[in-house]
């Protein structure tokens, strides 16, 4: 008996063809309702993008506005957290169910309430198979489907996956499909690593004609050592709001906690977030080379005093390392 063994050059192709192909229905670009701000959040994965987020929309629901929150990551955190743990049926895995069985999905199917807050995931593909690109784009197909553009919101938050690596999660950049970014970072070179990548994106559709820009930063885990707000002062953007590296936030958020309500100790620096997040315009970022997001931090730190050493010829033969004939011509004295 023979086994038919899959050839990895066909899998490769076959996603390399899936990514490449175009969806079959426009992303939504028409322009929301005048007073709804669509808003992108950002921010390095770990970071706790969805512990901010979390917290400022159920702020923002207790201060009387009406927010929806989409989960964009895989991870599902931003929702988990809201509720309480409990992950709720993606967008995309309830379609594909409801397809197969020959139904229509409902607001109700993918669309769930806490605190004054409506938060859905959008979900995406599965590990290894699939491309994150057409699982966004196939999402916001759906939510077009379930009358997105007819939906009464103060507030849409955005929760991204943090690296702006491909054009999937790009895509509220790309297509004008929010007014402006936030970005979580903290005093570390990996997230303001992120965070100027973030900048970059913009920067660079802008260039092309965009509108999208970078409200601010968000300096979670702050441990007082300053290189986020440097970051933010090079970069021409403003501090949205500092939360300390406390250990009971720390906690109580892997508990499932909600903090972002004036019941808690830290209800006045979230609405204080909330009101800098509702009120502070889009800007222009002014991304960092390298070399100049190295110098926000010691040398110590990061190796900046480091000298590049060339390799050899010799080097990489090691052992075998053997003298060649050289073809250059060797005129004599004359």
């Amino acid at each position: 008996m023979t086994l038919d063994v899959p050839n990895p050059k066909d899998f490769d192709a076959r996603l390399r063809a899936e990514a490449a192909e175009e969806p079959t229905l426009e992303v939504p670009q028409d322009p929301p309702a005048k007073k709804t701000q669509i808003i992108a959040i950002y921010g390095k994965g770990g970071i706790g993008k969805s512990f901010t987020l979390a917290n400022l929309s159920h702020m923002m629901a207790e201060m009387g506005k009406r927010v929806l929150l989409i989960g964009c990551d895989p991870k599902s955190g931003t929702t988990s957290l809201l509720f309480g743990g409990k992950a709720c049926p993606t967008i995309i895995e309830t379609s594909t169910r409801k397809k197969l069985a020959g139904e229509e999905v409902k607001i109700g199917d993918v669309c769930f309430k806490r605190g004054g807050v409506f938060a859905m995931e959008l979900g995406g593909p599965e590990v290894g198979r699939g491309c994150g690109r057409r699982g966004i784009i196939h999402g916001f197909e759906l939510l077009e489907k379930l009358g997105f553009h007819d939906w009464d919101f103060d507030y849409v938050l955005l929760d991204f996956l943090g690296d702006v690596v491909c054009g999937g999660f790009g895509l509220p950049i790309a297509r004008d499909m929010a007014q402006k970014v936030i970005i979580v970072g903290s005093n570390d070179l990996q997230s303001l690593y992120v965070a100027n990548n973030v900048c970059s994106a913009v920067e660079y559709f802008r260039k092309l004609g965009g509108n999208v820009g970078v409200a601010g930063i968000v300096i979670n885990k702050d441990d007082g050592t300053g290189e986020a707000a440097a970051f933010a002062e090079a970069v021409k953007i403003p501090i949205l709001a500092s939360i300390p590296a406390d250990d009971d936030l720390r906690r109580k958020s892997a508990n499932y906690q909600i903090f972002g309500s004036h019941a808690t100790q830290w209800g006045a620096l979230f609405e204080e977030l909330a009101g800098n997040v509702a009120m502070t315009p889009p800007l222009r970022p002014r991304p960092l080379t390298q070399d100049g997001l190295l110098a926000l931090f010691s040398a110590e730190m990061t190796g900046a005093g480091f000298v590049l050493d060339p390799a050899t010829d010799a080097d990489m033969r090691g052992s075998h390392a053997a003298p060649r004939p050289s073809l250059e011509v060797v005129y004599d004295n004359a």
